[in-house]
């Protein structure tokens, strides 16, 4: 079984924390974040398609995806540069959304075994500012990442 997202903020800070767990092992928990063709099958709102343009994880590659609406004009961007990728337990990446340009934050995700061979996901996102943090929390970011992670759920349960 998995537990909901756990989001918290520090006061007057920048700066997101928060915690999943998941019912796999962290390796293949990293891996659903590592390789491109599972990571556009569940990151974000499940209302939107995601393509990958750019997908080089691996310490000092980068990335790019695309989210689009069926049926809607708009598509949103985002890229970053990975700064670490230690497979199974480690990823440090840069995080921007084209819509906001300049505005990167710095997300920390450390993947930890757990018994009965269940995953803990512990993150913590660095933002430029406060104002940058609120218009991502406004836009739906936590939404987003439980959506996200909901259908991550489902894929490690299929295998």
């Amino acid at each position: 079984m998995s537990t909901g997202l756990f989001v918290e903020t520090l006061p007057g800070q920048p700066v997101v924390d928060f915690v999943r767990e998941f019912a796999a092992p962290a390796a293949a928990v990293y891996a659903a974040h590592a390789d491109p063709d599972v990571y556009v099958r569940w990151v974000g709102p499940d209302k939107y398609d995601t393509s990958v343009t750019t997908w080089d994880h691996r310490s000092g590659g980068a990335y790019r995806f695309v989210q689009s609406e069926p049926g809607s004009p708009g598509e949103y961007a985002f890229h970053g540069s990975i700064h670490t990728a230690r497979p199974g337990e480690l990823i440090i990446q840069t995080f921007e959304w084209e819509g906001a340009p300049d505005e990167v934050s710095l997300d920390i995700m450390r993947f930890e075994d757990l018994p009965g061979g269940r995953a803990r996901l512990v993150g913590r996102s660095l933002f430029p500012s406060l104002e940058n943090m609120q218009a991502m929390f406004d836009s739906g970011m936590t939404d987003g990442m439980e959506a996200g992670y909901r259908a991550l759920d489902e894929l490690l349960r299929e295998g």
